[in-house]
């Protein structure tokens, strides 16, 4: 019988391996090791989620408080100091990675901060030489920002960098259309910078439903985000008071700041994948099977490195699904359909299931859909506009999806999508007595439909 080092080693030490290592280790009794070459905690930890959620908070500051003074309040926001929040934020990722590591140690996982390749199907090497065998080797490397093959590319930064600037600029151009974008030109416009977003596409927020992303987009330009659709950059130049950017519409201006955020790819590229059979698709992305197994069987990957749906829970549940699977003798396969996310622009955007697009090509849908003003900010004098939509099946009264803009729109769809994840029917709704008065008691008072498709 064949001796291994370890039972399983992950490469890479995001949410999903993390979860995974942690799982094999101490619950399923594996001996463990995992290897990153950067911070422990990966793109949601270090250089995405939660600090760009800690910068979101940020920027909500000017409207709130505009909003208490119009409460009554006396008083007066005296300016941003981006060093000082950006030391605390240092801070908190340093306590973040920290925890990550305990929680490994604890757990029996070996810690090697080396980059490490596959070399064959059970045996991997680290940067510093060293070779280590594995029953099982799991591949959690996540995906890595894209940025366009334009000149003057180099003069501009990804989400990456945003987080270590050693100054906020007064003028950015944020390209990109996605959510990553319009999160961050959000974040720059409610830190006080002067925003512009290019996208090349007709829409912002792609693969949303359109009247949601619609309303978001309308929300960016009245609160001062300068969005200019079917447009991109042609080119970047260095001038002596900042980047110039020439547009594809044949406009040019000058920022501060330029920030590509037009999207992301999968980490993958020289593991060693490839040479021993394990497929790649055509942006990079680990082809597996629905147990997260790829074509070679000791090798397995979860998370944005497969590309299948890119977003931290979903890795966690992978490597969760993976762990349970091989080390626990309990089969699991994560299922991909109706998980619920959010888009963290301002407004906030949540979404659970099926757009209108979408599930108008399934058959006649009933669409709800309730835009008002919502009481916190329409005694404070703004004109935001809350949206609150729900699709359901003419068929099986079934409701097939919900969208959200508005303040907490993230929170509300986690309890929504527990009802439609239980296949809830729009009478469900019905009998759900409101909570008065909140937003969210919208989404069951909604008795005749807006209109059917």
């Amino acid at each position: 019988m064949t001796q291994f080092d370890y039972d399983l080693f992950v490469i890479g030490g995001g949410s999903g391996g993390v979860r995974a290592a942690r799982i094999a280790a101490a619950e399923g009794g594996a001996r463990v090791g995992l290897a990153e070459e950067s911070r422990m905690g990966g793109t949601c930890v270090i250089r995405g989620c939660v600090p760009k959620k800690l910068m979101v908070y940020a920027s909500e500051f000017p409207g709130e408080i505009e909003d208490a003074r119009a409460y009554g309040w006396d008083v007066q926001a005296h300016g941003f100091d981006w060093a000082k929040f950006r030391g605390t934020l240092e801070a908190e990722l340093t306590r973040l990675e920290t925890a990550y590591r305990s929680t490994l140690k604890n757990a029996g996982v070996s810690i090697h901060d080396a980059r490490a390749t596959v070399m064959d199907a059970h045996t991997v090497e680290l940067a510093t030489g060293e070779r280590f065998t594995a029953k099982h080797i799991l591949i959690a490397t996540g995906g890595w920002p894209f940025v366009p093959d334009v000149p003057g590319a180099e003069l501009a930064v990804t989400s990456n960098e945003m987080f270590h600037l050693e100054t906020l600029p007064k003028r950015a151009l944020v390209v990109g259309g996605g959510y990553i974008a319009s999160e961050f030109a959000c974040i720059l416009n409610g830190l006080g910078v002067q925003t512009t977003q290019f996208y090349r596409g007709a829409q912002i927020l792609r693969g949303f439903d359109d009247e949601a992303r619609g309303h978001v987009a309308n929300a960016m330009q009245a609160a001062g985000i300068a969005i200019h659709c079917g447009t991109d950059v042609m080119r970047l130049e260095k001038t002596p008071g900042g980047i110039r950017a020439l547009a594809t519409d044949g406009s040019e201006a000058e920022f501060d700041l330029v920030l590509y955020a037009t999207g992301r790819k999968p980490n993958s590229a020289g593991l060693g994948l490839e040479a021993l059979g394990v497929a790649l698709g055509r942006n990079g992305e680990v082809k597996v099977n629905d147990w997260s197994q790829t074509a070679v069987p000791s090798i397995y990957a979860v998370g944005d490195v497969t590309d299948r749906v890119n977003l931290t829970p979903v890795a966690i549940r992978e490597g969760h699904a993976f762990a349970d699977t091989v080390f626990r003798g309990v089969p699991t396969r994560f299922d991909h359909k109706d998980i619920a996310s959010a888009v963290f622009t301002q407004p906030e955007l949540a979404t659970i299931g099926l757009t209108e697009e979408a599930a108008r090509a399934l058959g006649p849908t009933e669409v709800y859909a309730a835009a008002f003003r919502p009481m916190k900010t329409l005694f404070a004098g703004r004109q935001d506009r809350v949206l609150m939509k729900l699709l359901v099946s003419v068929e099986t009264r079934k409701v097939l999806g919900c969208h959200i803009v508005g303040a907490g729109a993230g929170e509300m769809i986690q309890l929504v999508a527990i009802a439609i994840g239980m296949g809830a029917t729009k009478e469900d709704f019905d009998r759900t007595v409101a909570v008065h008065p909140t937003m969210a008691e919208e989404l069951v008072t909604m008795r005749k439909p807006t209109r059917v498709v």
